[in-house]
């Protein structure tokens, strides 16, 4: 009984908190926005520049400014370290006083990010990282993961080769939070398949040389090779696996555009992942993506990541414009109480521990005689649901009611 008053006084508390932070208006009378992104190693191709543009492209929707309020956006690499992740974040919100925090597509990176938000009560928007640890134990009141997570890119691969009969897996694994997220992943979507991991291992970030790993899982006999990388680790994974000539399918579990690029697609071809994005999909999202292939100089049509970030930093400065604050808690709080729908996210909502539930795609790679015209490398053979491709809340261990007690 005595829990039972306490949680009441606590929802009391936090519905009295947002309504008055909806009177508050705009801290500092400035809206800052901070991007913090891999500028210089292995995701810098998907993230990076690409993000800060996508993010400019939202901020342009705006006109630079809402209400009169200025918009302002700042920007670091956090050069894949927890650590100078945390520190930047730190400035960020004591000395800068930016009011959200974006994109961090690292998932060690994010939940160091993550961790110190949870003590200042300030908003992440992470649109890069995919470890789905972000809405499990390490959910946070003010964190939003929106683009993706290990969860839904496992369950898209693993259960559209279930269909063809393909259910016996290795996988080779990223050696951090991401690599050890995807592989639990795998295991689980396989287990509703009745499939199975017959072996695996793992690999360090930034790897270059994959010859031992790709043997091992060559001579293993699995019908599936799965990749949990990202960047130029699937890149170099999936060259090795021509070069040695292997007759297995080799799954990615996490592929960008950019990547089928590199590999081109006389190497890529039938590849088949799942995916939050894809540029030529509909005239919507063609429309933005030529946009922003001019703002890149034409260098690269834009990534999952990218949309994702347009779309997350968009979609809360709308937010702002509709309620007139800044305030982190009604921003969650607008966010929860409404469909979301743009050229990214479709069948769009933001559930209580910080995931946001859209349509996944599960995308296969063009031969080089289907594609018909530059960066046109994917057919979209099917739409997954949002709620059938992320975890159901009700499996995760997200506690934001432990945590409000400070348990």
């Amino acid at each position: 009984m005595r829990l039972n008053l306490i949680m009441a006084g606590l929802l009391t508390m936090v519905g009295t908190g947002t309504a008055l932070a909806a009177t508050q208006g705009i801290s500092d009378d400035v809206i800052r926005i901070g991007v913090m992104t891999d500028l210089s190693g292995p995701y810098s191709a998907t993230g990076g520049r690409g993000s800060i543009i996508a993010t400019e492209m939202a901020v342009a929707e705006f006109g630079g400014e809402i209400n009169g309020k200025k918009i302002e956006i700042f920007t670091a690499d956090h050069q894949g370290k927890p650590d100078i992740a945390a520190s930047t974040a730190r400035k960020w919100l004591d000395v800068d006083h930016v009011d959200v925090i974006t994109e961090i597509n690292n998932s060690a990176v994010a939940l160091s990010v993550y961790n110190l938000a949870k003590d200042k009560n300030a908003l992440v928007l992470a649109t890069g990282p995919a470890s789905d640890a972000l809405t499990f134990s390490s959910c946070i009141p003010t964190g939003i993961h929106y683009t993706y997570d290990t969860f839904a890119f496992a369950n898209s691969s693993v259960n559209g080769l279930a269909q063809t009969g393909k259910k016996d897996w290795f996988m080779i694994a990223a050696d951090y939070a991401f690599g050890k997220a995807g592989e639990k992943a795998s295991r689980a979507a396989l287990a509703k398949v009745d499939g199975k991991i017959v072996g695996g291992v793992k690999f360090p970030l930034n790897t270059t040389d994959f010859s031992s790993f790709i043997l091992s899982a060559q001579s293993s006999g699995a019908s599936v090779i799965g990749l949990v990388s990202a960047g130029a680790d699937t890149v170099n994974a999936i060259k090795a696996a021509k070069s040695f000539g292997v007759t297995q399918i080799v799954a990615p579990q996490f592929l960008f555009i950019q990547d089928v690029h590199a590999l081109g697609l006389e190497t890529a071809q039938g590849v088949v992942f799942g995916t939050a994005f894809y540029w030529n999909r509909t005239d919507e999202t063609r429309k933005w993506s030529e946009e922003f292939y001019k703002r890149m100089d034409e260098s690269s049509m834009p990534s999952q990541e990218h949309a994702g970030q347009y779309s997350a930093v968009y979609q809360y400065l709308k937010s702002i414009e509709q309620l007139g604050t800044d305030d982190a808690q009604a921003i969650v709080a607008d966010w929860r109480g409404k469909p979301i729908n743009d050229m990214f996210a479709q069948n769009g909502h933001l559930r209580e521990d910080g995931r946001f539930v859209h349509d996944m795609y599960l995308a296969k790679v063009k031969s080089p005689a289907e594609s018909k015209s530059p960066w046109d490398y994917y057919d979209i053979i099917a739409t997954v649901p949002g709620d059938q491709a992320f975890r159901p809340m009700d499996q995760g261990k997200c506690d934001l009611k432990a945590q409000a007690l400070g348990k």
